[in-house]
């Protein structure tokens, strides 16, 4: 479960004032809008990178609003999948079960389940710099989702990707959803992928959010 209650934020010229929402644990929530009008302030919000001057953010009911960012343990794959340069894909993959001192066979395991789910068998030894937009893409959920988080926050992850690779990518999407039981909260500005994906979907606008009507 993810909700923000009375969320007010602002940088700038820019702000937020009162905003609510609330994604029902499972539900795989699509967040539209126009550009610039606070999609990924919220989402950042949410995972802890971005501080709050007023109301509370919730994860599975607990008020997460003053915790670390690790504490909240959500997986979250920015727009530009943010990728370690210095790393090679399985290394990537591992890094967010290492820091949490993971016992090696558990680690192992998970690499193994990921490396299926998102077919990166082919592509383990390399570094960011030889993989295309897709490939660095099935990386960033791969390391999000390594800890198993249980939330994971998507900030146009399928942005800026050719027909074809759109497609399989949100062929994963919606396998990783079925698979790892998790509630994913994704930005996105393409209504055909919001009603591809998404079992609720809600727009920000002028500052509100509010939930769209579900396609037949």
């Amino acid at each position: 479960m993810i909700e923000l209650r009375n969320l007010s934020m602002g940088q700038g010229t820019f702000s937020l004032q009162q905003v609510s929402l609330r994604v029902e644990a499972g539900e795989y929530a699509i967040l539209m809008g126009e550009t610039g009008c606070g999609k990924t302030t919220l989402v950042e919000a949410i995972c802890g990178i971005r501080p709050i001057d007023q109301g509370q953010v919730l994860l599975r009911e607990s008020d997460v609003t003053h915790w670390p960012v690790a504490r909240r343990q959500i997986g979250y794959v920015p727009q530009d999948g943010a990728l370690f340069p210095t790393m090679r894909v399985d290394q990537q993959i591992l890094f967010g079960l290492q820091v949490r001192n993971v016992e090696q066979r558990k680690c192992r395991q998970r690499l193994e389940e990921l490396v299926e789910t998102l077919s990166l068998e082919k592509i383990l030894s390399r570094y960011p710099n030889r993989l295309s937009g897709g490939e660095r893409q099935r990386v960033a959920l791969a390391r999000a989702l390594a800890f198993e988080p249980g939330i994971l926050c998507l900030d146009e992850p399928l942005s800026a990707l050719d027909q074809k690779t759109h497609r399989q990518l949100t062929g994963y999407l919606r396998s990783i959803h079925e698979r790892e039981s998790v509630t994913i909260l994704h930005v996105t500005h393409n209504l055909n992928e919001a009603i591809d994906l998404g079992t609720v979907r809600f727009r920000l606008q002028e500052g509100r959010i509010e939930k769209m009507e579900q396609e037949s």
